[in-house]
């Protein structure tokens, strides 16, 4: 049963990662939003942001690179979205294949096509003039951290895909992650931030999590962040996987 689980997942994954292959403009669309902030930021904004020694591109990287997450995983709903209402799911349904297998191949697809769009934005950000004396063990970490925070937004975004009444519905989850950085120390220290704007950006997930991203690579100590992170990570991953596996099997009750 394993075996035919991993069997079927692997080609069904195949054919997802084809669709996003014939189609760049989803990676290219993914990218351009965060890119065209982080010029924004730097170059409109940044002389205005005081971050003290650290450059801005260093400080606000952490927080792009989690917006390019969000941004990408719409696209997951997306594509959940068109596989069923053009009826694909029936058809995979009669025949003798894992059935957890089609989702995990949208979740696998969307780690890949998000890996791509992160490596395409840190270029960019070298470009700009990010640097990072971390070593492999600090980038391993830091890839971690990305990796299981798009593998928990995947499956949030398994749960529109699914239940949404229209392809608008499926991608507009996402606009409350893309803008959830932006109440976080993702682009400015939260000590400059008003007090009950302070405390959410300072008790929400992505504060922590960014809060590790930009340690790792200035090679300072961690500290709890890092906890926080995974904590809050593989908690929202947990509660979406029960719900997403729980409206997909309403759909194909």
């Amino acid at each position: 049963m394993t075996a035919h689980f991993f069997g079927d997942t692997a080609v069904l994954t195949g054919r997802t990662l084809r669709h996003v292959t014939r189609s760049m403009d989803t990676i290219i669309t993914t990218v351009i939003t965060p890119v065209a902030m982080m010029l924004m930021f730097v170059y409109v904004f940044g002389g205005a942001i005081d971050t003290g020694s650290v450059s801005y591109v260093n400080y606000m990287l952490p927080g792009i690179l989690l917006i390019t997450i969000a941004s990408g995983v719409s696209y997951t709903a997306y594509r959940l979205f068109t596989d069923m209402k053009s009826g694909i799911f029936e058809r995979f349904q009669s025949m003798p294949i894992a059935r957890s297998g089609v989702l995990w191949a949208h979740v696998l697809t969307s780690l890949v096509a998000n890996l791509l769009s992160l490596v395409i934005v840190v270029g960019v950000a070298l470009l700009m003039g990010f640097r990072t004396g971390a070593g492999v063990a600090e980038w391993l970490a830091v890839a971690g951290i990305l990796f299981l925070f798009t593998l928990a937004l995947t499956w949030i975004a398994v749960i529109p895909g699914l239940s949404a009444a229209s392809v608008e519905g499926a991608g507009a989850f996402a606009y409350p992650l893309i803008f959830l950085p932006f109440i976080s120390s993702a682009f400015v220290p939260t000590e400059t931030m008003p007090g009950p704007v302070r405390w959410f950006a300072e008790h929400q997930p992505v504060t922590s999590i960014v809060n590790t991203i930009r340690d790792l690579f200035a090679q300072r100590p961690v500290g709890d962040d890092i906890w926080t992170a995974l904590a809050w990570c593989a908690g929202i991953l947990v509660v979406a996987y029960v719900f997403a596996m729980a409206a997909y099997r309403r759909k194909i009750a």
